[in-house]
């Protein structure tokens, strides 16, 4: 397999290779902590499981191919695959951030990683110029979320990435909401993808993990080597559950989009939704960007609710399907409420500035039935 393979096949085949003593073709489950070593002057491939896993290493593989990258370290959560990136700053560097970016992100960035002593400031990144303005010499990082969580703004990578090159500044794209089939930063010119597995390439609400996945050899050594010191490495068992949900990601972000699709022109119809945001939507004000740098559009999809809280409260009693939670991707339909769940604690005046306010739902639109999703959407807010 190659980076031209198309990532249909990619995603059946990535990483696969036909196991050495059995011949199985499904990648196993190496749950070994340590590997025997037959020669002190000639060690073997695998030494330790936390340095690196056969299952791990298939999967790393696959999602290396899937992004067009040079290789990819695998995490225990998105927020650890997210910290590795930071590590690789500097002290007292400063970073851009995409203006609404995910929660997990946000607290990081705001309560932890400033003990490594590093600047962040969050900017509206839709306007190229308005990044090149507020980059200083001491830029090391931008940090971009597109589409964007919860808003699903989009973000011109190619054009940010541009504007970057030649000046020690690491771009990184949390590529989460669209998965590495609808979207790939690293072609469009970013140093590191980055995904929340657990999402729409775990696809089922079963397992966590995270992956960054690099440009160049450089960066691919210290993320290893972050991934070995640290410690943050997920599990054999999730590697493999990542490998056979590969299998059918192509599948299902079809589905996805489909689905996403009919939900979306239902709420656009409705009387008790207004402001529906979904990439796909010929209203959606970048449009025409994400025509450009994307391959399709995610079940993601952003709704104001005519009555607010209140009404929200009211209406997920008599949800049947939708499942009210924190997460997204997953084959099941899902709902969140970001103002008082996954973006309830960033800082209040962006809260208010960015209108995360009661009236804003975050849709993630499973595998179901189309017409039986809109039906539970309707009958719930009747």
């Amino acid at each position: 397999m190659t980076t031209d393979t198309n990532a249909a096949t990619l995603c059946v085949h990535g990483g696969e290779h036909p196991e050495a003593a059995t011949g199985a073709v499904t990648t196993p489950i190496f749950q070994s902590t340590t590997y025997l070593q037959q020669d002190v002057a000639a060690p073997q491939a695998w030494l330790y499981s936390r340095l690196g896993n056969p299952t791990r290493a298939a999967l790393e593989e696959a999602l290396t191919l899937l992004e067009g990258g040079r290789g990819a370290a695998t995490f225990a959560s998105g927020v650890a695959a997210i910290h590795a990136v930071l590590q690789l700053l500097p002290p007292q560097a400063h970073v851009l951030v995409t203006e609404d970016v995910y929660g997990g992100s946000d607290i990081l960035f705001s309560e932890v990683a400033r003990i490594c002593q590093l600047q962040f400031e969050y900017i509206d990144m839709r306007e190229p110029t308005r990044v090149a303005a507020a980059m200083r010499p001491e830029t090391r990082l931008l940090w971009i979320e597109s589409p964007t969580n919860p808003l699903l703004h989009l973000v011109d990578i190619k054009a940010l990435a541009d504007l970057a090159a030649g000046k020690n500044i690491l771009v990184a794209v949390d590529n989460t909401f669209a998965s590495p089939i609808f979207q790939n930063p690293l072609a469009l010119g970013a140093d590191l993808t980055v995904h929340s597995t657990t999402k729409y390439i775990g696809g089922h609400g079963d397992l966590v993990g995270g992956v960054v996945i690099a440009n160049n050899d450089a960066l691919v050594e210290k993320l290893k080597f972050l991934q070995f010191a640290t410690g943050a490495v997920n599990s054999p068992l999730e590697a493999y559950l990542l490998l056979r949900s590969l299998k059918t990601l192509q599948l299902r972000m079809t589905k996805h989009q489909e689905n996403a699709t009919r939900v979306a022109a239902a709420l656009q119809a409705s009387e008790h939704f207004h402001a529906v945001t979904w990439p796909g939507l010929t209203s959606h004000p970048q449009h025409a960007l994400a025509q450009r740098q994307m391959h399709g559009y995610p079940g993601m999809i952003a709704v104001r609710l005519h009555g607010g809280e209140e009404k929200f409260r009211q209406m997920v009693r008599k949800l049947k399907i939708f499942k009210f939670t924190a997460s997204l991707g997953s084959v099941d339909s899902l709902i969140n409420h970001p103002a008082t769940l996954t973006h309830a604690k960033i800082d209040a005046a962006r809260k208010q500035k960015l209108a995360i306010s009661g009236d804003l739902l975050r849709l993630s639109i499973g595998v179901e039935d189309a017409d039986d999703l809109i039906e539970d959407l309707l009958q719930a807010v009747s």
